[in-house]
């Protein structure tokens, strides 16, 4: 007998709804014989052992015979342990345990263990999208996936704890009603949810310069990069970033959450990641652990950090060949894995943040302490971070050792709060203005289009139609370019520098002052890398 179920599988961060046939043939044999064919990976190939101790723990009496498994389309690789429940509840349909006959409005997901309980699988929200698109309402899945599901609309997640528990889910479906009620999450609560900060930059004393850029790097969602001697506060900057940042969209942390999903680091108790990540790896991390990859490509550091912030502390110390794989994420923000068996696609659109020393030593330019470092040791040491990934950065700005009263002064003026109220009303102008005018594609492109949420993924079209300057203004830009020798990218970046700098002061255009403090931004990688 013939029974079919429907499950999934996930590819990059996106699923394909995979058919589950099973057939047995009725003949009696001395042992079972269980074949799993198209394309199942070693994980899909042991669940014969995982599903038979299930079905037998869960009271079911099966005689032995051959039992053959396809997982279509048969050229698609198949991987995970989600395919347990689909295939054991196709064997009780095949041998007539189930009242339903024909269970294809179900998408059926979940690891077996041995007493037939459910356990969690990975990628279980890019499923539920998956369903969605295919038309088929119901999903049924582990209690513990349950919460990352239920946040897309228009699918009915049912989550179980048991085989048993499945069966009488499915059986009730037969009679017209189901005795289930699906879960329901309301992800406006979930976003809506204050995010509560231990670090605050109440704690920096002085640096009332690096405060400023970070807010506009905030403001805009730029890349930065802090140079500074040892115990400056530029980690200790970097770690309060985060607490300025603006809360997600319901697009952003959709897209989020898939990628952490398919990675398996989603708390599974929230559902749905509703705040920005921050992802800080040691500088001994892998290109691959950076972008990604293995056989099966799985996202990296730069994707994790997707909507969010990745800092890279110690910057030379990383590897170079690690550093110059971050130059298509930066300037795309996507990462394309090729491998022999499949090309996967991540989104990789984070926000920079970079600190290092000015020297082996640290004390380059210091005025408390002597640099005991050569102009070649000097020129080495920074030559690590090459001149294309610098012309990446929008922000470089130098981060001097705090002066003893500065450090033992009064409270810091401003806190955390006072400056996410500036950076969230500058956030408000940018996504107005992106929302009256929405990226354009050609007919002929393929791309998807992406929706822009602030001024540093403004496209060539948007910096010229939104960043005209005034005479005096392109006068000052023009003698920058010309003195500093900077490149095309960098124009492009001073101008959408200096677009979020106004829109901190909440001016229609760009001024004068805007320019000037965007330029100086630039100037840093002069004094370091000439």
């Amino acid at each position: 007998m013939l029974f079919k179920a429907r499950s999934a599988a996930v590819y990059g961060i996106d699923a394909h709804i995979i058919d589950v046939e099973v057939d047995f043939s009725g003949i009696k044999t001395q042992e079972e014989t269980f074949a799993t064919v198209g394309l199942p990976d070693a994980a899909v190939r042991e669940s014969r052992d995982r599903v038979r101790s299930a079905i037998k723990n869960s009271g079911f009496d099966l005689p032995p015979t051959r039992i053959t498994i396809n997982l279509a389309p048969a050229d698609l690789k198949k991987e995970g342990s989600g395919f347990d429940l689909p295939i054991a509840i196709g064997i009780l349909g095949a041998y007539g345990a189930l009242t339903i006959k024909d269970i294809s409005d179900f998408v059926l997901v979940g690891e077996l263990g041995l007493d037939g309980s459910l356990r969690a699988v990975q990628g279980m929200l890019p499923i539920a999208i998956a369903a969605r698109a295919a038309g088929i309402h119901n999903l049924v899945i582990p209690a513990a996936n349950a919460r990352e599901a239920a946040v897309v609309s228009g699918v009915n997640v049912y989550p179980v704890t048991s085989l048993l528990e499945v069966r009488e889910l499915l059986n009730s479906a037969a009679n017209g009603s189901i005795f289930a009620q699906p879960l329901v999450v309301d992800c406006t609560t979930l976003l809506n949810e204050a995010v509560e900060y231990q670090a605050d930059f109440r704690d920096v004393r002085g640096q009332h310069v690096a405060k400023r850029a970070l807010e506009v790097a905030a403001a805009g969602g730029h890349n930065i990069l802090m140079i500074g001697p040892p115990g400056s506060g530029k980690t200790m900057l970097a770690k309060r970033l985060p607490s300025i940042l603006t809360p997600l969209r319901f697009e952003e942390a959709l897209e989020t959450t898939k990628i952490h999903s398919v990675a398996g680091i989603l708390n599974r108790d929230e559902g749905l990641v509703t705040h920005r990540p921050f992802r800080s790896p040691h500088h001994t991390v892998s290109d691959a652990g950076l972008i990604g990859g293995g056989m099966i490509p799985r996202p990296g550091e730069v994707s994790l950090a997707h909507n969010g912030l990745l800092f890279l502390d110690e910057l030379p110390e990383f590897p170079r060949n690690v550093l110059e794989v971050l130059r298509q994420p930066l300037e795309d923000g996507m990462v394309t894995i090729s491998r022999a068996a499949m090309s996967l696609s991540f989104p990789a659109r984070f926000m920079l943040a970079a600190a290092m020393n000015p020297c082996p030593c640290g004390y380059f330019n210091d005025k408390s302490r002597e640099c005991m470092c050569t102009p070649p040791m000097i020129q080495r040491y920074v030559s690590k971070v090459s001149g294309p990934l610098l012309d990446r950065i929008d922000i470089h700005i130098e981060v001097p050792a705090v002066q003893y009263k500065e450090l033992r002064g009064g409270a810091s003026s401003e806190g955390s709060a006072e400056i996410r109220a500036r950076v969230l009303a500058a956030r408000e102008i940018q996504h107005a203005r992106f929302l009256e005018t929405p990226v354009r594609t050609k007919p002929s492109s393929r791309a998807p289009s992406r929706a822009i949420f602030a001024n540093a993924q403004m496209s060539t079209q948007q910096i010229r139609t939104f960043c005209e300057l005034s005479t005096d203004a392109e006068r000052l830009l023009e003698r920058a370019m010309q003195q500093q020798g900077l490149s095309a990218r960098a124009h492009d970046r001073i101008l959408k520098v200096a677009r979020t700098i106004a829109d901190l002061e909440g001016a229609p255009s760009i001024t004068v002052p805007h320019i000037a403090e965007a330029i100086q931004y630039r100037t840093l990688d002069r004094s370091y890398w000439s």
